[in-house]
This record gives structure tokens, sequence and C-alpha cells, in this order.
């Protein structure tokens, strides 16, 4: 039975660490569509130093499926479980991918990904420049005069993106 489109949702799963790359490929291979977001980094190794990409979310590989996709995606060899939240698989809106991967698509686009419970929530901000502009987010903390942390609340993640503060406006 073929799944139309508009039923399919964008969920993010937990993997083994450091499965993110294989696990997106062998989800791919099995027909279900989906994502691990990479970037480059230089890596220092004591004999030189390397461009490598790397999964922007550590142990995080996102699918967009229909709901009836579930069990297969499970059964996926270093697959842990969906991430969940307020008990319920999270659902990943599509303007959040969109919107990562525009940034990614950026000249020296670089971000910082960190997880949500090491920040206290601020204020409501909406961002005036750039690619996420027009977004509105929780200022979550702020490092200097560039670095803004920003809450995307269905990943309970936070993205840290560079820019000026005077790129903000408060809502």
């Amino acid at each position: 039975m073929k799944t139309e489109d508009s039923d399919k949702k964008w969920y993010a799963v937990y993997t083994k660490p450091r499965w993110e790359k294989k696990i997106n490929t062998v989800l791919e291979k099995k027909g279900i569509e989906s994502w691990c977001p990479l970037q480059k980094v230089q890596r220092q190794w004591s004999d030189r130093k390397k461009m490598i990409e790397d999964p922007l979310f550590k142990s995080y590989v996102f699918v967009r499926i229909a709901e009836q996709d579930r069990l297969r995606v499970l059964q996926t060899d270093g697959v842990l479980n969906f991430v969940y939240y307020l008990s319920k698989p999270a659902v990943i809106r599509d303007v959040e991918i969109d919107t990562i991967k525009s940034f990614l698509l950026e000249k020296d686009a670089v971000l910082t990904v960190q997880a949500l419970e090491s920040f206290d929530k601020d204020t409501r901000i909406k961002i005036k420049h750039g690619v996420f502009a027009e977004q509105t987010g929780t200022v979550l903390r702020t490092s200097g005069k560039k670095k803004v942390y920003v809450n995307m609340e269905s990943l309970g993640q936070v993205i840290m993106v560079e820019f000026p503060i005077d790129h903000l406006e408060l809502i």
C-alpha cells in the first residue's frame, strides 16, 4: 500500500553513538526518507588536519514517514527509539527542517547544537535578517555580541547561531 506524502511527517530518531551516517544509509536503502544533517568541520590529528563531514545532531537522524512505518524504522539496527515530546513521538515541523537545510547551504555556515536542559528560558524574539528571518523563538542565553541560543521546541534542542544581536527584535 502506497502512502500519500501528505500523511508523512518528520520525526527524530535516537541512534547509537556515532551511527548516524550508517543508519541514514540503511534507512534510505529500505526506502524510508531520512536525513542526517552534516556540516564540514576541521579535525586535528597529531600529524595532520582534515575537513570531515560530522553529524550536526549527535545521535539523531530525521525520518519522514507515515504513522504505520514507525515499526520499520525501529527495526533498523542502531535505531534506539523515537525522540519523544509530551509522551508522543516528536513531530518536527517542515519549516524547521527547511530552515536547518537552508542554513547548512550557506557558505561558512556553522551551527552548534546543545541540549535544551542546560539553559534557562528568557525572552521571545523575532529574527530580522538572514536565513532565519521572520522566525520567532526564545532566547535562552547570549554570549558576547554574536552568539544567540534559540530554542527549537519540537526537537527539545537548542541551535546556537552566530549573528549580531542587532538582527533580533523583541516581540
